[in-house]
Parts: structure tokens; C-alpha cells; sequence
């Protein structure tokens, strides 16, 4: 009797053991596929905070809330966030406990392009998607793309495209850039300088500064001793805001030289106040007050975020977790190859993007648009700060198609 029940028992606790080991062996996409949670990664209290942080997790919360009013309904939805810190190691190793601890099916926001970068070969390896909305680098969509990757809103190209274009064009030939040394900086300089290049000007120099540096007056100095007709500044977030304070006042940009930033965001301008940002040019992929559309969406934000509108990173957040969420909820599996293609089929409509679609590549290409910084006597409120000078179709504003990318057709 007592082997009988032991062998019972053995039998039980092996047939548990199976259980157990083949439920670990299920894959992350074959689990409950109502259940969802997206990570929000990025910068929560560096140079980038402004322009995504906390603010793109609540632009996050926002693509739920209206996910689960409509495509959405009867989801079980969760948002995850994390500070990235701004580097590729403390990211890539929060995005592999996220993808293998918690089941997370999707990462949004991503700034800063070396994090990005590592993430980007993780989920090559592991699954799962990636949506980049704060990191610029054009090797995301060339070089290094992959079928789970979508590069959002922005990159280096799409800034230099517009403002290094059209200041060209208007005669402004030779240029020198000060640039923050990362992939970022190095990226965003190469592109303004073949757009330079092939609108008939020159590139006579150039200085790099590390990240989040605190002092700009030599870097600044031999770029205003170089006697180029424009200084652009290569960096964005804090660097860019703190560069234009000393640049005014080290009146370098002055009658002689024009002082260009090819990547500003609203949180920059606010940060600068019209006094000192009066007259900066740059191309943006979103601003509150374009439409009906933005002004709804940017209230909404605002209302939710410290009074504080929401810049293209942050809006960025909300198209891409608002457009993986729709495909989710179509798909109704999790298996992330499935959704990575649903994503495509879908069209996408929201709030923010304007004549939006994704290319074979993953980047998202839609219209962007210049615009000038107003003078104070032009603002007529807070948060008036931009007139608009063009608008740039999305066929025109982003990097043709690379056969350096192999999603990409020879």
C-alpha cells in the first residue's frame, strides 16, 4: 500500500514537473493574449528629460485610455517605465529584464541613440517591438534596422533636411558645427553636412563637446573665430538650451554669423524664453497649435502634465503605443511578428501624425514642417512660441530608402 501511494505520488509530482516546465517553455506571445505591457524607456532626469521623461509615460497613458475606449476594449492594459540614464548599458539591461522578466511585448520612446542602438540589436535577437520616438540616429532605419524596429518620429536626416536646406538655399554657404560627442551628434552633423554639401555649400570645421556639458565658451569661440556665414549646433536637450544661453552671450551668431540648432524641441524654447530663442529656425514634427487635432490632444496632455504642452518626442510616445496597441488588439495574439506586420497594414490616424505611413525599413514617415521662433511681441499667450514657414511633405522630409538596410529591396 505505502509503495502504491508512493509511487502515486512520484507519478503526481512528475507530472507537475511537466506541467511546469512546459509552461516556461511557452513562449511570451502564446500567453493570455488580452493581457499587455509596454515599457516606457527613457530619460527621467538627464538633458533629455524635458523633451520625453515622465511626460512620454504619460503620453503612454493617453494611447491606453483612448486604445481602450475603442480598438481596445476588454484589454488588460499595463505601462512600465524606467530612467535609461542616457546609457546603452543600464538601458539594453532594464529592456532584457522587461522583454524576458515581465513579458513585456513593447518598448516606446528610447532617447538617446546609443541606447536605442543596443536595444535594437536585443530585440533582433529576442523579440519583441521597439518604437523610437527620442532617439535621432538614421541607423536605426540603414545599417541596423530590423523587422520589430520603428523609428517614429524623427531623425537627424529629417532636421538637417529642412533647416540646413533652406538656409542654404538663401545663400548662407559656409558652415561649422559644434556637436556633442556620441552617435547622436556624429549622426545629426553628417547628415546637415551632406545637405550643406548638396545645396552647393561648404563645411569648414567642426568642435565635439561631451554630453551634458555645463560650459560651451571655447567650443563657441572657434566656431565664431572659423568666419563661417552659420553655426550649427549638433546636440539637443539641455546642451542645445545651454549653448544658445552663452552663445548670446558671447554674441557669437551675431550680424555676421547665423547660430542654428538643427534639433530644438518646445521644452528647449520654453526653457529659453522668446528673448533668447527669437528668430531660431528648426524643423519639428509636431507643435500644439497646428491644427484642431494638436490643440485638442495638447490640452488633453497639458492638463495631465504639470500645464506643460507636449513636444514631438512625447507626442511621438502617443501615435507609436497608440498604432502597436490598435495592431495588438487586431492581431489578438501577442506573437510579435504578427503585430510588427499589423502595424503596417493598419493606417495611421491619431491626434498627431499627418500623412503618416511605415516604410519596408521601419521608419515612419509623415509630414514635418519649419518653423520660426516668435519674437515676445509676436506671442500672444503662453506657449506661443513658433510661426510656421513651411510644410514639408513626408515623401521629401526623410531619407530615401538605404540598401544598407536588408529589409530593403536591392
Amino acid at each position: 500500500m505505502r509503495k502504491n501511494a508512493l509511487g502515486r505520488s512520484l507519478t503526481a509530482a512528475a507530472v507537475a514537473c511537466t506541467v511546469s516546465l512546459a509552461a516556461t517553455a511557452i513562449p511570451a506571445w502564446a500567453q493570455d493574449a488580452n493581457t499587455v505591457k509596454i515599457g516606457v524607456l527613457t530619460d527621467m532626469s538627464g538633458p533629455y528629460s524635458a523633451m520625453g521623461g515622465q511626460g512620454s509615460v504619460v503620453a503612454a497613458k493617453m494611447a491606453v485610455e483612448d486604445c481602450l475606449k475603442n480598438e481596445c476594449k476588454g484589454m488588460k492594459i499595463e505601462i512600465l517605465s524606467a530612467d535609461n540614464q542616457n546609457k546603452p548599458d543600464v538601458g539594453v539591461t532594464r529592456a532584457r529584464e522587461w522583454l524576458d522578466r515581465d513579458k513585456v511585448e513593447a518598448i516606446a520612446d528610447l532617447t538617446n541613440s546609443s541606447v536605442a542602438l543596443a536595444v535594437q540589436k536585443l530585440i533582433k535577437d529576442k523579440g519583441g517591438i521597439a518604437m523610437y520616438s527620442g532617439p535621432a540616429t538614421g541607423a536605426l532605419t540603414t545599417a541596423e534596422c530590423a523587422p520589430n524596429g520603428f523609428h517614429w518620429m524623427f531623425d537627424t536626416y529629417s532636421q538637417a533636411a529642412g533647416a540646413a536646406a533652406a538656409l542654404t538655399k538663401l545663400g548662407n554657404k559656409s558652415w561649422y558645427f559644434v556637436t556633442v560627442d556620441y552617435a547622436f551628434g556624429h549622426s545629426l552633423e553628417k547628415d546637415a553636412s551632406d545637405v550643406v554639401k548638396a545645396n552647393g555649400g561648404t563645411v569648414v570645421g567642426s568642435v565635439r563637446h561631451p554630453l551634458n556639458a555645463s560650459d560651451f565658451s571655447s567650443f563657441l569661440l572657434q566656431a565664431q573665430a572659423s568666419k563661417a556665414q552659420v553655426i550649427g549646433l549638433a546636440d539637443g536637450g539641455t546642451d542645445v538650451v545651454n549653448a544658445i544661453k552663452q552663445a548670446r552671450s558671447f554674441a557669437v551668431g551675431g550680424k555676421d554669423q547665423r547660430l542654428v540648432a538643427l534639433l530644438v524641441f518646445l521644452s528647449d524654447v520654453h526653457a529659453l524664453g522668446l528673448e533668447a530663442a527669437q528668430g531660431l529656425v528648426y524643423t519639428d514634427g509636431f507643435y500644439w497649435d497646428y491644427d484642431e487635432q494638436t490643440r485638442a490632444f495638447s490640452k488633453r496632455f497639458e492638463s495631465q502634465f504639470k500645464n506643460i504642452k507636449p513636444t514631438m518626442v512625447q507626442a511621438g510616445v502617443y501615435s507609436s503605443v497608440y498604432q502597436f496597441l490598435k495592431a495588438r488588439a487586431a492581431a489578438k495574439t501577442s506573437d510579435w511578428k504578427v503585430v510588427a506586420q499589423k502595424m503596417r497594414e493598419i493606417p495611421i490616424a491619431d491626434a498627431v501624425m499627418r500623412n503618416a505611413s511605415i516604410r519596408p525599413d521601419g521608419r515612419v514617415i509623415h509630414d514635418m514642417y519649419l518653423y520660426q521662433v516668435k519674437t515676445p511681441a509676436e506671442s500672444k499667450g503662453p506657449w506661443d512660441y513658433l510661426k510656421l514657414l513651411s510644410v514639408i511633405p513626408a515623401q521629401q522630409a526623410f531619407r530615401p530608402m538605404d540598401a544598407a538596410c536588408p529589409l530593403v529591396k536591392q
